[in-house]
């Protein structure tokens, strides 16, 4: 097999906060994660330092249509004209045409706000976009590797197997694992932002990661786990505690708002007696750090719940 090789790419404004990963087999490269248009120097940086040209990069992988892992991919493919777009069936389409997402995030941050985070999201022609159902393979430089549906997250995720480097590339499944929050402990949480989280399948999504038996667990939020094991049991117990509230609230009569606000209290709290427990103290710059992933947690939690005592 030819050389054979996996790096990490800090991609945000906020270090160690959304990784993109460009794997190299030989002659041939992809990029696993595009974070947004705005990551694209560092992206092409990443290439031109390992001594990889753009005409070299055979696939752009994306986890999911999230635009935190998938809003940079129009620009990334208008720089690599060999490329092709990789995704699942239900992101492929909005990656082609990505109004709704844009104009479903535009609502929730404003014009101004959503240019400052995510930049622009160009139009991917069809013609250069793949599909990829659940167990389809694709091959980089002699290597196969698989992709995985693992719903719980979004209906839209898949995760990457990479045997040749004993790697899965897990997107948000595998939860969120700072840098910057693992001082001398492991700290993981999983992430139940809206509209798509579905406890039960967030759990069967850990297992089919688990099952996969490779040594390292690549994460969007962020870079390589090796204890699989204890980063899945942490995560299991947070989508445990999220069913809680999702249950509790959807016998609830508040407002969604009301609702929310009430969920997020009970994140925050719940972060801070797992830290406590775990021996970690949390300051205020740990706070900013959760600050997004409380709020986001908190939405998809409520989301859910109050589609359910709708009976929608």
């Amino acid at each position: 097999m030819l050389p054979q090789a996996r790096h990490t790419i800090d991609c945000d404004v906020l270090p160690r906060f959304t990784a993109a990963y460009l794997r190299i087999a030989g002659d041939e490269c992809a990029f696993i994660e595009t974070h947004t248009s705005r990551a694209l120097p560092k992206l092409l940086g990443e290439l031109a330092l390992r001594g990889m040209r753009p005409e070299q990069v055979r696939w752009v992988v994306v986890t999911h249509a999230h635009l935190d892992h998938a809003a940079g991919a129009g620009a990334l493919l208008a720089r690599c004209p060999n490329a092709t777009l990789l995704a699942h069936p239900r992101a492929a389409r909005h990656l082609v045409d990505p109004s709704k997402l844009t104009a479903s995030a535009k609502s929730v941050y404003g014009d101004a706000r959503f240019a400052e985070l995510y930049g622009t999201v160009d139009l991917i022609p069809p013609e250069r976009v793949r599909a990829l159902d659940d167990g389809a393979t694709f091959d980089l430089g002699g290597a196969t590797l698989r992709v995985h549906h693992t719903a719980g997250h979004a209906k839209h995720h898949f995760v990457v197997d990479d045997p040749a480097i004993k790697t899965v590339y897990t997107g948000d499944t595998f939860g969120l694992v700072y840098p910057a929050l693992q001082r001398g402990v492991r700290f993981a949480l999983a992430t139940t932002s809206p509209t798509d989280f579905d406890p039960a399948e967030a759990r069967r999504s850990l297992d089919i990661v688990l099952a996969l038996g490779e040594a390292a667990a690549c994460l969007t939020h962020f870079d390589e786990v090796r204890d699989l094991a204890e980063v899945a049991a942490q995560v299991r117990a947070w989508i445990d505690r999220s069913e809680g509230w999702l249950d509790e609230a959807a016998r609830s009569d508040a407002s969604l708002d009301a609702m929310t606000v009430r969920i997020a209290r009970k994140v925050r709290a719940a972060i801070a007696e797992d830290a406590s427990a775990r021996g970690l103290s949390l300051d205020e710059s740990d706070w900013a750090l959760l600050s997004t992933d409380v709020a986001l947690n908190a939405q998809g939690v409520a989301f859910v719940a109050d589609k359910k005592r709708r009976g929608a």
